[in-house]
């Protein structure tokens, strides 16, 4: 009995021995915690540089300043005044030929500066457009004491502010290469190199405040920084921690003139495709949809029984790709060329991006159905240099009619009408002559002289055309109605309650 009672202790202290300890449970978690805590701030230090001098040594020698020069007129001043007829007539003659008057106007030269940097070996050099725009000579000065050559305009492109230059030199030149502006991030460290204020070579460092800011191109895709940029920074280059350059530094935003800490670059997925196509041809040739687009608002949404706001809405197709492949007004597109679109601007910017003559997949909804259709792109460029005007035939006049519907004053169209606001002989729709000011439709911008040409996506001819239109959205259970309202050309969707 004795035994088995010393067979039990001495399990039971075994099994004690075997319980985990709670102190030193607690210990270890605290030694791999304290362990954390030292890699992470390992981690943080490697990505928070204690200096960039490494970084502006490797990568200077490839940042250029540019000197312009424009010859331009010179203000000799007002010359005096003296009545014909005057004894002193002959007399102010005689002076102002002494002086020079009556000659060809003088001019002198006009410097100004910005900077670059060299993007290849053979004397590429990117700068800004503004930089080099309507010079007559333009000169780069090299990092240290490389010199200075006079450089030639391969081309330029003024809707992103990019220009490409090109010097001729027998030795090859240190460059820079383009990162991925896609893959930086907000809150990482980036470099500003140039030539600010005129002072010559110099950098400053900051961090990436806000990605694709838009300020007024058509194109814009800018990275905002901290890092200081100045007048004179213009066309030079915002590097990565890896010496890459992610943007083009372009504009500042400030009330003096001055860095405050809000500049701006053209981030360099949008650069390179510029330079790579003024490299080959010497200027842009981007993709051509041929439509007129507006985002879809709240109100447009319900009208046309959408669940998102996502998409561009087709207002007008002209003659084009687009009304080749048989895009009409009023068709939503969704995705083009296999990307998703969620606004005009994103629609744009993937159109621009695509070749001329390329044929691509474009999925529209219609009538509650989305349809596939393939177009082939035509060149912006070319559309826009165009000024083709077709003069169609004229219409009969119709009876003239006039009544007051949601707000609006309505006249159906006449001749006298469209002569008075410019339109084509052949143009229909109704007239808004007046709008009650505390209306739905004043409320949401429509003015006396503009013309409804749809309604609920049908053609109107006549006001009873859009009367039969609102009946039918209020026996459908809509509570509002699709406009597409033209201003001087401009077409747009508006949406107006149809309550009664």
């Amino acid at each position: 009995m004795a035994r088995m009672s010393e067979e039990t202790a001495v399990k039971a202290q075994a099994r004690a021995q075997a319980r985990p300890n709670p102190k030193l449970i607690a210990t270890f978690f605290a030694m791999m915690a304290a362990a954390v805590l030292a890699l992470t701030a390992a981690a943080n230090a490697q990505t928070r540089p204690t200096s960039f001098a490494d970084l502006a040594e490797k990568v200077s020698p490839a940042v250029v300043n540019i000197t312009t020069a424009t010859v331009v007129a010179q203000d000799t001043g007002p010359a005096p005044m003296v009545p014909e007829g005057s004894p002193f007539e002959d007399f102010f003659r005689d002076f102002l030929d002494r002086n020079g008057e009556g000659e060809p106007p003088r001019t002198r030269r006009s410097s100004a500066l910005g900077s670059g940097f060299v993007i290849s070996e053979d004397g590429y050099i990117v700068t800004n457009n503004h930089v080099i725009e309507g010079a007559d000579e333009i000169v780069i000065e090299f990092f240290g004491d490389r010199g200075e050559l006079d450089a030639e305009v391969v081309g330029t492109d003024p809707n992103t502010d990019i220009a490409l230059l090109k010097v001729e030199t027998d030795q090859p030149l240190p460059y820079v290469a383009f990162g991925d502006s896609d893959a930086i991030r907000v809150g990482d460290w980036v470099l500003a190199m140039g030539n600010p204020l005129g002072q010559g070579f110099s950098i400053s460092a900051g961090i990436i405040s806000a990605r694709g800011r838009e300020l007024q191109g058509t194109y814009d895709d800018f990275l905002q920084t901290d890092a200081a940029i100045n007048r004179g920074n213009s066309g030079g280059p915002l590097f990565n921690m890896q010496g890459q350059v992610v943007g083009v530094n372009t504009a500042i935003l400030s009330p003096n003139g001055g860095s405050i800490g809000i500049g701006f670059a053209m981030a360099s997925n949008v650069v390179t495709r510029v330079v790579d196509q003024l490299k080959e041809y010497g200027e842009t040739r981007r993709g051509w949809l041929g439509v007129r687009i507006q985002d879809v608002t709240e109100d447009v949404a319900e009208a046309m029984g959408l669940d998102s706001t996502k998409g561009a809405l087709v207002t007008d197709v002209p003659e084009g790709p687009a009304m080749d492949a048989g895009i009409q007004a009023g068709d939503l597109i969704l995705s083009f060329g296999g990307q998703d679109v969620t606004d005009t601007r994103e629609l744009v910017r993937i159109v621009g991006n695509s070749g001329v003559g390329e044929t691509v997949r474009v999925v529209i909804l219609r009538d509650g159905q989305t349809q596939t259709v393939r177009v082939t792109l035509g060149r912006r460029e070319e559309a826009l240099a165009a000024d083709e005007q077709t003069e169609e035939p004229e219409a009969p006049a119709p009876e003239v009619a006039e009544k007051t519907v949601l707000g609006l004053t309505l006249s159906e169209m006449t001749d006298a009408l469209r002569e008075e606001l410019g339109l084509d002989a052949g143009a229909e729709g109704i007239v808004i002559t007046a709008v009650d000011p505390n209306s739905a439709a004043a409320e949401k911008g429509l003015v006396e002289g503009d013309v409804i040409t749809e309604a609920g996506q049908e053609r109107l001819t006549t006001i009873g055309d859009l009367e039969d239109r609102i009946e039918a959205a209020r026996d459908g259970g809509r509570q509002s109605i699709l406009l597409l309202v033209r201003r001087g050309g401009d077409p747009r969707f508006v949406a107006l309650p149809v309550e009664e």
